[in-house]
């Protein structure tokens, strides 16, 4: 397990992570999502020793990193969003020099490294030059080095950016079975890609935490209106007046469609979206409407995301009086950064 305890990052007078805290599970896909500047970057960089934090505290399988990080970064493989490979060796080469630093055993190497370039696809270009790949095969060459040593935690900071759609289809088939031996933390702004393969996920935005749930949780607990979508041919006005006179419809809306006797209606629901639906079937049928369409727009990842990067920071007065104090005062080691640098993602 990974634990990440009230975790602050400062650029100069800019905070870009805010004491946020969360575990990465065994065996689990974690998943990381925020807009553009987020933190999201930042947050790893920290998670792996890559970068100094200003406050707070990792610990990689009960160790913390910032007391003895060789012993806890030999748990983790690491794959930024731009991959760190050297473009003047060649791929097999590159992933020798890897293992070496990872200090994989020198009569183990051989075999290491035809695992990973068996792993990801790339025995094909093993003796290319880097700098003559394309951008899917950087990234992937990138992965395996991430990989070498079979650590147990793995980061990945957008693994598919470059990826042509069958190499994307093979990264995430490839993610689904490192969680059988690996924990994963998964970055990515294919909200698609994270519900197809992730356990929980954790949604941060400026800094904070917004939210830390299953996917299956929150569009639950989102409390966005539902709306129902039915389209019929002929009789609108018995139709509108059914629809009109089923318990928990909320408002409808006619939308007539020229030049024939198909007629739409947009009507939200307060209630049980599928038995309201359920109930409004039956009658129409028994009226003879002939229905040609009728589904429910259900919350889903990607209205659960927008509404929580759309919805105010809760942020306690004391922090904001720390803020007002700077980094400086509050935050121990925040100075060593200079204002200059910032967080792109």
């Amino acid at each position: 397990m990974i634990t990440i305890e009230n975790l602050t990052k400062y650029y100069g007078q800019h905070r870009a992570v805010n004491n946020i805290s969360f575990t990465i599970n065994d065996n689990e896909i974690l998943g990381f999502l925020g807009p553009n500047g987020a933190g999201k970057s930042t947050t790893m960089n920290m998670i792996t020793g890559y970068l100094p934090m200003s406050a707070g505290k990792v610990v990689i399988n009960g160790v913390d990193i910032t007391q003895d990080p060789v012993k806890a970064k030999r748990n983790i493989g690491y794959l930024p969003e731009i991959p760190p490979v050297y473009p003047d060796m060649k791929v097999k080469e590159y992933l020798s020099f890897c293992a070496g630093l990872k200090r994989v055993p020198f009569t183990k190497r051989k075999a290491e490294i035809e695992r990973v370039m068996d792993l990801l696809k790339i025995k094909d270009v093993k003796g290319k030059l880097i700098r003559n790949l394309s951008k899917g095969y950087k990234q992937r060459v990138g992965f395996a080095q991430a990989l070498l040593g079979n650590p147990k935690f793995l980061i990945l900071d957008e693994p598919t950016v470059g990826l042509d759609p069958k190499q994307v289809i093979e990264v995430r088939n490839i993610i689904r079975d490192l969680k059988k031996q690996h924990s994963v933390i998964f970055s990515s702004h294919i909200l698609s890609e994270v519900s197809e393969i992730c356990d929980r996920i954790v949604i941060i935005n400026k800094g904070d935490i917004r939210a830390i749930d299953t996917i299956e949780n929150l569009e639950s607990k989102l409390n966005a209106e539902l709306v129902l979508h039915i389209k019929v041919k002929g009789n609108k006005t018995t139709a509108a007046s059914i629809i009109e006179l089923t318990k928990g419809i909320k408002e409808i809306t006619a939308i007539d469609d020229e030049g024939s006797e198909i007629y739409s209606f947009t009507v939200n629901l307060e209630g049980d979206a599928d038995q309201i639906r359920s109930e409004l079937m039956s009658e129409l049928l028994k009226n003879q409407v002939n229905i040609l369409e009728i589904y429910t727009d259900k919350p889903n990842l990607e209205k659960v995301f927008i509404d929580l990067i759309n919805s105010p920071s809760k942020k306690n007065n004391l922090q904001d009086l720390l803020d007002e104090m700077g980094p400086a005062e509050n935050a121990g080691t925040a100075s060593e950064d200079s204002p200059e640098e910032k967080e792109e993602n």
